[in-house]
């Protein structure tokens, strides 16, 4: 089959952020403090229009209790909260104290404070005392690349079935095919790769993996 796709610019891209509904004045406010306060490392920020992606996939499915592996300062979990209703729940998962406390500011300030439930610690250790009778609708993986073939295996058994999983960084900035070795970041390539075959292999969900920002994977899990 012949190859069918456009290459992305960043011309391209900024067309596709323009026309997507993605950034409002609050959330812009939430990048500015992010890029001032965490440097280089802002860019473990949700893209926006991944951002916008997800609260319309929350939306569609009608998700009401929602789970995030990785917080850092909450622009991907306020676009989660935007798309459950009023009686929704989304947990969200991450250890440091320093970007949380800029989330919960921003938390606050939305509104969304009560739909939102905060956890500090290892997201493993949360993961395993969540109960399995209380399945989630939607869950998203965006957390430290060395866990993520036990996050999957774990949000795997607490998703409904019909419920959506997204998982980031599935291309890990091209290195999934470039064959880094030898470093930390070969390492971490080396565990997306291993969760990408993994998952495409898994006849427990449909899946598919999109060329959005660095790269995500949707899953639904089957009957």
């Amino acid at each position: 089959m012949p190859e069918k796709f456009t290459q992305m610019s960043a011309e391209l891209h900024r067309y596709a952020v323009e026309h997507s509904d993605c950034d409002d004045e609050l959330m812009q406010r939430l990048v500015e403090e992010t890029e001032l306060a965490a440097g280089d490392m802002s860019v473990m920020l949700t893209a926006p229009e991944q951002a916008t992606m997800m609260a319309l996939l929350v939306r569609a499915i009608g998700a009401r209790r929602a789970l995030e592996l990785g917080t850092f300062t909450g622009y991907g979990s306020i676009a989660i909260a935007r798309g459950l209703p009023a009686d929704g729940i989304l947990i969200t998962c991450d250890v440091s104290d320093e970007w949380t406390g800029i989330a919960r500011r921003y938390f606050d300030e939305t509104g969304f404070a009560d739909r939102i439930d905060l956890q500090l610690g290892p997201a493993l250790d949360t993961l395993g005392v969540l109960p399995e009778d209380e399945p989630f609708d939607f869950i998203f993986i965006d957390a430290d690349k060395g866990n993520y073939p036990a996050y999957y295996e774990k949000c795997v058994r607490l998703l409904r079935t019909g419920g959506l999983m997204m998982i980031d960084n599935v291309f890990y900035g091209g290195h999934v095919v470039s064959g880094s070795q030898g470093s930390e970041r070969g390492q971490f390539a080396a565990e997306v790769r291993q969760l990408n075959d993994r998952i495409a292999a898994d006849d427990r969900v449909l899946s598919t993996m999109l060329s959005v920002a660095d790269g995500v994977t949707l899953a639904l899990k089957l009957g």
